[in-house]
């Protein structure tokens, strides 16, 4: 799964221990979501909007990208 994720990150120049501390998480699952090894849940998702002021759907395009 491809996200954005990172590269929001490092454009706010925070560490994956900051971002995961400012998103009540913690740094192993921040990388994963990164890695797109996990998704996060919607509820985080929101969180994680919120937090950048991007869409979700424009983060985590991978996750909402369906084929037939």
């Amino acid at each position: 799964m491809n996200n954005k994720l990172a590269e929001l990150r490092t454009k706010k120049y925070m560490t994956q221990k900051e971002l995961a501390k400012a998103l009540n998480t913690n740094d192993r699952t921040l990388g994963a979501w990164e890695r797109g090894k996990r998704t996060p849940r919607p509820a985080q998702m929101q969180k994680i909007e919120d937090y950048f002021g991007v869409p979700k759907e424009e983060i985590f395009f991978g996750a909402f990208s369906y084929s037939k």
